[in-house]
């Protein structure tokens, strides 16, 4: 059977043969929404700019104008799909702000109209193709969720706090990762992302039930600064020159982290239910003295 090879020196091995992480570095990691089908999109523009470098002024204004709006389409989708992918991820979730994927149709209907005038010059061909752009568009990519998911009876204004909180510590994520590039060392990266991805599950975990930020705040907050302190130390040293003591404080450091947050996390769920059985409890004390008794033997 095949077997991944693994070892001291390959990239994702252990540092010490005798105690090999059998982890994957990558568990939990995601593929990018944004894919092929909408990084085609900018071809288009380009060819639209460049194809309108020899139609006069006025063939020239309305093929740039073209182009722009088809590129600024295609930038609007790439951010909607990064919006809808967080959306579908998480459980309670806010609607987008901004419905970028529908302005991103309208733009390349828009885009596709001023093209179609520079070959065809007039009104009704213009409408005719943009509108069928738009149309195709959405058909492709769809809409942007136009509702929010599991906000029934969540409290906006600890909802907000949590966002606050959560935004914190995905530019402290994101500062480590940076931070970690810099030493240009394939297993610290791999390292910092699947302590990432730990942190993102309490991060799920407090933006499901609210109540928990306040027992997760200094997790998300102070520890999380903490981290990102030390990897930008650690890459510091190690542009200077290869620390292998330095790296394996800072490997260390991500592997007490990533426990201390994985017990925080099943202290929260089992919190929560603890909550759920009390729940349980009180209405079937409040059912009995309504006279309705429940079989409980199953």
């Amino acid at each position: 059977m095949a077997q991944r090879f693994g070892g001291k020196y390959s990239p994702d091995g252990s540092s010490d043969p005798k105690t090999p992480d059998r982890t994957p570095a990558y568990k939990g990691a995601q593929v990018t929404p944004v894919g092929a089908r909408s990084n085609v999109m900018f071809i288009p523009g380009i060819l639209l700019a460049a194809l309108s470098l020899g139609g006069g002024a006025l063939g020239l204004a309305m093929g740039l104008a073209g182009a722009g709006m088809l590129i600024l389409g295609a930038w609007l989708l790439r951010d909607g799909l990064k919006a809808q992918a967080a959306y579908d991820a998480r459980k309670v979730a806010r609607r987008p702000a901004i419905p970028r994927k529908l302005f991103a149709a309208v733009a390349c209907g828009i885009g596709t109209a001023f093209a179609a005038w520079t070959s065809e010059p007039g009104l009704l061909a213009p409408l005719i193709f943009g509108g069928a752009a738009g149309v195709l568009h959405i058909g492709a990519f769809g809409i942007d969720p136009l509702k929010n998911k599991g906000m029934e009876g969540v409290d906006t204004f600890q909802q907000d706090r949590v966002a606050r909180v959560v935004d914190e510590a995905e530019k402290y994520l994101a500062a480590m990762k940076d931070a970690v590039r810099r030493a240009d060392d394939r297993q610290v990266e791999a390292r910092v992302e699947r302590f990432t991805v730990k942190v993102r599950e309490m991060i799920r975990t407090v933006e499901e039930d609210p109540r928990d930020l306040t027992a997760a705040k200094k997790f998300l907050g102070v520890y999380l600064m903490g981290a990102r302190d030390a990897a930008v130390k650690f890459s510091d040293i190690n542009a200077r020159k290869p620390d292998r003591a330095a790296k394996s404080d800072f490997m260390m450091l991500l592997t007490d982290l990533e426990e201390t947050f994985d017990k925080k996390i099943d202290k929260l769920l089992l919190d929560n239910n603890a909550d759920l059985s009390v729940e349980i409890e009180v209405l079937r004390d409040r059912l009995r003295r309504e006279g309705v008794h429940l079989d409980t033997t199953g």
